[in-house]
């Protein structure tokens, strides 16, 4: 199973024909392009479109998460619906399968959300804005091991935009780490299991990693792969 990977391509309104000519050898590379959110730059229904034209009918299925950017103008409805126009898939603590000579893959995906990570982190306790922000990352979390154990399939992958790990993030600075990803997401994951968790958001940070729980984490962040996209063969005979 080739999975083709890529997020934070922040397109624009002048970004249209950019990523097409690169994604043309995409069927022969890849079984299925996951995005991992931040696929606009101010979440403008406009800048959906160019991304939708970008990344539909690519020959392959196209799954995706948004991402902070993608909330920016609180379209994030209207912006799933357009991509959805365009045969893209967009996940929010929901799953999808696919069936590839004979194997199954699953993909489960939330945006998630920051927090930070274990011993460092915030916690749902205080004023209502703080009980809000953490308790945020609780439901995201909790929606996303829903999706991935509900998942029944020989290959199972975990989508997100924030990361699920402090591994990936090395790069940025530390200040930062609560607003770049949370340790519930990769509590969810190691929970549910999966064969490879794939995220974004960390533009300066590692692009490996792992889960407390072993499982393999890949920041696919375009500016840490500097490609188009990532692809990554999982093959189900050795989970």
């Amino acid at each position: 199973m080739r999975i083709a990977a890529v997020g934070d391509v922040h397109m624009g309104l002048d970004s249209r024909g950019q990523w097409r000519p690169a994604l043309r050898e995409l069927p022969e590379r890849a079984d299925i392009l996951l995005l991992a959110g931040d696929l606009t730059r101010h979440g403008t229904v406009d800048e959906a479109k160019v991304v939708a034209t970008e990344f539909g009918d690519l020959g392959v299925p196209v799954a995706a998460v948004l991402g902070n950017h993608d909330y920016h103008c609180d379209a994030e409805h209207d912006i799933a619906t357009v991509l959805g126009d365009h045969d893209i898939t967009v996940l929010e603590g929901t799953s999808m399968t696919l069936a590839v000579d004979g194997t199954t893959l699953g993909v489960a995906g939330t945006k998630g959300f920051g927090g930070g990570f274990a011993g460092k982190c915030a916690s749902v306790f205080g004023e209502r804005l703080m009980r809000e922000f953490a308790g945020h990352t609780v439901e995201v979390a909790a929606a996303l091991g829903s999706a991935l154990a509900a998942l029944d399939t020989d290959v199972r992958v975990a989508l997100t935009h924030y990361s699920p790990i402090s591994d990936t993030l090395h790069g940025e600075p530390r200040e930062i780490y609560p607003f770049l990803g949370s340790y519930l997401l990769g509590e969810a994951i190691d929970a549910h299991g999966a064969d490879l968790a794939l995220h974004g958001h960390a533009h300066a940070g590692a692009e490996r990693g792992t889960t407390p729980g072993g499982i393999r984490v890949r920041n696919v962040a375009q500016p840490v792969i500097r490609a188009a996209y990532a692809v990554y063969d999982l093959h189900p005979a050795a989970v």
